[in-house]
């Protein structure tokens, strides 16, 4: 224990408080704790086992590529088991579904995630408190106070990350439509099935719109492994949680229920589509001169204001000093 007192005075030497070393000694040697009991835990689980590492990888094709990436999966995936807690709840049920929003949908993808967000919530507060009491302006109190914001922080900026993911995604999926149904329609008119009309829709839109190219391919390989063709829609549906996309799939089953044309309700669709597109563009104009008050109210006019009255002002001011 002899090397406590000379480590103490090293963290001295650069924070200049003895308190503030003491606090910072505790807080790295927590820090070392935790890893050390994470590490214990890793090797308790079977990190090194041959069996689990195969079995493990063989469910994740894509982590499969690399041997570094493997290895930082197992690692966050472990980690993400420790998080998780029980499975089957309802917080892990909503993560699941907007992962799938978000595009996630592999075998470890809710694994993952739990265990970047155990990184986030431990390393967020360390460079919070290590940054706020390195620069000397901040005291150790509040320092710790600081960190535990980081942690809060760094619970919540991978749900904020992830619905950013989703509604960037469910966008991307939103603007494509209209183009593969005005395909759709052309291929359906000229005499392909359904299933032959959607793969060939989803190979020529594969460069334009990759993400809803992914779901049509996805639906496909599903139909071709046996699933029907009213499930494999049903599965579309709720893998992407689009109400334009969700009223397609209804117009499909409908006109399979019932008998009806599908290229003649494919084109009714696609036209009421193409108004909604234009519809969506005239109410984003329409926004746009709400939005332009912020700019004009925080950067136009100051400076018109400064030019108008400026001068106006400094010769009151001479007036005033005059009379004093």
């Amino acid at each position: 224990m002899d090397f406590i007192t000379p480590l103490q005075q090293w963290i001295a030497s650069f924070t200049g408080d003895a308190e503030t070393a003491r606090i910072g000694f505790i807080v790295i040697v927590g820090l070392a704790a935790f890893l050390f009991a994470v590490a214990v835990a890793l090797l308790v689980g079977g990190l090194t086992n041959p069996v689990k590492k195969r079995v493990y990888f063989v469910k994740d094709e894509e982590a499969a590529a690399r041997e570094g990436a493997r290895a930082g999966a197992m690692l966050v995936g472990q980690l993400g088991d420790v998080m998780q807690g029980k499975k089957g709840g309802k917080r892990t049920s909503n993560i699941v579904k907007q992962l799938r929003y978000a595009g996630y949908d592999g075998p470890n993808a809710v694994r993952l995630f739990f265990g970047a967000r155990l990184i986030c919530v431990v390393v967020m507060p360390v460079l919070v408190f290590v940054g706020s009491t390195m620069s000397g302006a901040v005291p150790v109190q509040d320092a710790i106070i600081y960190a535990v914001g980081g942690a809060a922080l760094g619970y919540v900026l991978p749900d904020l990350w992830l619905s950013r993911k989703a509604r960037k995604r469910q966008e991307r999926i939103r603007r494509g439509l209209p183009d593969a149904l005005d395909l759709l329609v052309v291929c359906a008119e000229a005499g392909l099935g359904l299933n032959a009309a959607i793969q060939r829709v989803a190979a020529e839109i594969d460069i334009q719109h990759p993400d809803l190219a992914f779901e049509l391919d996805l639906m496909m390989m599903q139909t071709r492994a046996g699933i029907d063709v009213r499930t494999a829609l049903k599965d579309l549906d709720e893998r992407t949680n689009i109400d334009d996309l969700r009223s397609f799939i209804t117009t499909l089953l409908q006109s399979m229920r019932f008998g009806t044309s599908i290229a003649e309700s494919l084109r009714i669709y696609s036209e009421e589509m193409r108004d909604k597109r234009l519809q969506r563009a005239q109410e984003a104009a329409a926004k746009l001169s709400v939005k332009m008050l912020a700019p004009i109210a925080m950067c136009i006019m100051p400076a018109f204001l400064l030019v108008a009255i400026g001068p106006a002002i400094l010769s009151m001011l001479e007036a005033l000093k005059g009379i004093q």
